[in-house]
């Protein structure tokens, strides 16, 4: 499947993209198990928490705390509640003890959508975005009902509040889903690098925090018994929402992404599947609509038809790679919603509502797009 499409060029879509056409728990229990603290002399910004999951209902909770390692063992009985133990003491955090469900990846009737992209550990700029857009109220807590957000992946990296993007992601998926919406984070490359090691892009604090204070590595932190791990490898591609699809493929291209997460290099040498799903022209590292970059040819109007064509869609959402602001491509038929957050000082996002494109930038106004 994979080497046809790719020798033909349908599927020159990058992972954080997006296609787009028309466009009750058990009661929570937790309670300290037994509590250890190490002291570390380093002089560093707080990290976490990070959560090891030790057995089904026993939960391995860490910190780095002013320099310190804060550990607190908690059992939990349907789900994991536990106030910060660092900078983050007025949070309770909610965590259900099952492993993440795989979700569908076709919702229909959804009655708006707003997605952004490349986020990159820029905390101030998302909460600011979601905020502005009404998407969160002031105290950070789902307020758009049945709307879907759509994160386009590339939450990882380069920024230094990585942590704090993932807690309030992970949170507001909880939160969206109560009240009949949904928050969809598709996996990006920065987020396949984390999980498979490479620390190109991170942000020294994680490189001199957790893993320089213990013996977790920087990768094992997302490991598949790690709270963001599982959550992690829970995650889509690609989504269809009303006849719009995020990311490419569905089922199938989901399932061979969360392959490439845990393959060792002969799986990825041997199998042109995972070879293709994460090589320059897949879905993870793909710049083909952008014209920008002399390594990649540029995605003509006839192969952007027909990869439309083939997932009956309208539209494709693009992050990945960066343009001056959330812009229409091809004649409407290409959004790209990677944008320089440093130098338009806010994150941007591309809501669909009623039929109509707008660009929502940081303030929340909306600017319609052709």
């Amino acid at each position: 499947m994979f080497s046809s499409r790719a020798e033909s060029g349908l599927y020159p879509l990058s992972l954080t993209c997006a296609l787009l056409t028309g466009v009750a728990v058990a009661p929570v229990h937790a309670q300290d198990y037994d509590s250890v603290t190490a002291v570390s002399v380093v002089d560093t910004a707080d990290e976490g928490p990070h959560i090891y999951w030790r057995e089904e209902s026993i939960a391995v909770v860490m910190y780095l705390c002013e320099g310190e390692i804060q550990v607190q063992q908690l059992i939990a009985r349907g789900e994991l509640r536990f106030r910060g133990l660092c900078s983050d003491s007025a949070t309770e955090h909610v965590v259900p003890a099952r492993e993440p469900r795989i979700e569908p990846s076709e919702f229909s009737d959804v009655p708006r959508i707003l997605a952004v992209s490349d986020i990159h550990g820029e905390y101030e700029a998302l909460v600011e975005l979601l905020t502005n857009a009404r998407v969160i109220d002031e105290q950070l807590h789902w307020s758009w009902d049945k709307g879907h957000l759509v994160v386009v992946g590339d939450v990882f990296d380069r920024g230094d509040r990585v942590t704090e993007c993932l807690w309030l992601i992970h949170r507001l998926e909880r939160e969206a889903r109560e009240a009949g919406g949904r928050v969809h984070y598709l996996l990006g490359n920065h987020e396949m690098m984390v999980l498979r090691g490479d620390n190109r892009y991170v942000n020294v604090r994680y490189l001199d925090g957790l893993p320089n204070e213990t013996v977790i590595v920087h990768r094992d932190l997302y490991g598949p018994d790690m709270e963001f791990g599982r959550w992690l490898r829970s995650k889509h591609v690609a989504v269809k929402l009303n006849d719009i699809v995020y990311g490419m493929g569905l089922d199938d291209l989901n399932e061979v992404i969360r392959r490439i997460i845990d393959a060792r290099s002969y799986e990825l040498m041997f199998s042109l599947q995972l070879w293709f799903a994460n090589g320059d022209t897949g879905p993870l590292w793909y710049r083909g609509y952008h014209g920008i970059r002399p390594e990649y040819a540029q995605a003509t109007s006839e192969q952007v038809d027909a990869i439309l064509d083939f997932y009956d869609a309208e539209a494709v959402v693009v992050g990945h790679t960066e343009v001056d602001y959330v812009e229409s491509l091809y004649e409407g038929r290409v959004f790209g919603v990677d944008v320089p957050v440093d130098d338009l000082g806010s994150l941007q996002g591309l809501l669909w509502e009623d039929g109509t494109w707008f660009r929502v930038v940081g303030t929340g106004e909306l600017e319609p797009i052709p």
